[in-house]
């Protein structure tokens, strides 16, 4: 069996520590000109743990990996898929800048 990556098995790790449900954790890495792409996949119950509050876990995540990336000499980028079923919706940007007139 293949080892993966550092920073394939630091996500891993990080994120099976954050969810309720560590066996429905699935990340693949892709490495190309831009450098590597770690996509992750989640239970859909797990989306809000692994996104956070404005989006602050998901920041946080991304800062780590860059730090991982940086010690391995290559740059490293998160994408969290949205996983079918999902009930997450995303305000258009018309509608935020609606809310803030008076």
């Amino acid at each position: 069996m293949a080892t993966n990556a550092p920073d394939q098995e630091f996500l891993e790790f990080l994120v099976k520590s954050i969810v309720e449900n560590p066996d429905k954790v699935e990340v693949v890495r892709k490495v190309d000109e831009m450098g590597v792409l770690l996509s992750l996949k989640v239970a859909p119950q797990d989306m809000g743990l692994i996104v956070g509050r404005e989006g602050s876990t998901a920041k946080a995540i991304r800062s780590l990996l860059r730090i991982v990336g940086i010690r391995n000499n290559a740059r490293v980028n998160l994408k969290i898929e949205e996983p079918e079923g999902s009930t997450h919706i995303r305000p258009d940007r018309g509608e935020r800048s609606s809310q803030a007139e008076f």
